[in-house]
């Protein structure tokens, strides 16, 4: 995995550390957990755009 796309991968994952935090400290919230959902297609995107 280059670097972009290991970097994008730990932003993603430590994002949902975030907004599961957010849900269980403040309750749930929709963009909240839709803007993560937006960062995970883009990294399935950065993955999947990667030379092989």
């Amino acid at each position: 995995m280059p670097g972009s796309a290991r970097t994008m991968a730990v932003l993603t994952v430590s994002g949902l550390v975030v907004a599961t935090a957010y849900t269980v400290a403040m309750g749930s919230n929709g963009w909240v957990w839709f803007s993560w959902v937006v960062l995970a297609l883009v990294t399935l995107g950065v993955v999947a755009a990667k030379p092989v």
